[in-house]
């Protein structure tokens, strides 16, 4: 595969990128080229080094999407993290989806459930006092107060386990992809050697 060959295929998989992010992958691989060439390779030979510009874009995707969750901890950065690690492999996508969706689901019940019951605490609180309760209005005030405050005390904890699996997550596609450099290396390595 030549240089433009490689190039509309780097392209074609970071398409729904930023352009600037889009610009600075191609130029990276626009560099590489340019390199190989003067050290005296072939437009082949560095792009076989260099390797299938289809998995360097996922990877690039990745890369971005992680990013991201490193540069704005907030949820939509957080399903980019996620979407951009279970995006890289088919194989990833049939072990990591079974997983996270239970465990997406045991959170969104919980989280639920928190809110139920700071609700519950709040009207316990609210209502309970004209309600006649046993233990009379002060038991009722007080009711309210420890649900609420047990249920904001369990959803921060929901909270830290979220972003904790978030980082887990990005941890594991910086791992298992080597993310840090992708691609990099080979081309320098080869490139110093005739």
């Amino acid at each position: 595969m030549n240089r433009q060959a490689f190039i509309d295929r780097l392209r074609l998989g970071l398409s729904g990128l930023p352009a600037v992010a889009i610009a600075e992958a191609v130029a990276d691989y626009e560099a590489h080229f340019a390199e190989g060439v003067a050290a005296g390779r072939t437009e082949e030979e560095v792009a076989a080094a260099l390797g299938d510009p289809t998995r360097l874009a996922r990877e690039l995707r990745a890369e971005i999407g992680l990013k991201k969750w490193e540069e704005q901890r907030n949820p939509t950065s957080a399903v980019s993290a996620v979407f951009a690690v279970l995006g890289l492999g088919a194989i990833d996508l049939l072990i990591l989806l079974p997983i996270l969706m239970t465990v997406a689901s045991v959170l969104f019940g919980l989280i639920v459930a928190v809110g139920a019951v700071f609700l519950g605490g709040g009207f316990m609180f609210a209502a309970g006092p004209f309600l006649d309760p046993p233990g009379g209005p002060a038991a009722a005030l007080l009711g309210g107060i420890g649900l609420m405050a047990l249920s904001a005390s369990v959803g921060a904890i929901l909270t830290i386990v979220v972003i904790g699996m978030v980082n887990a997550l990005v941890w594991y596609g910086r791992l298992h992809y080597r993310l840090l450099k992708p691609a990099i290396e080979p081309v320098s390595a080869q490139g110093a050697t005739p």
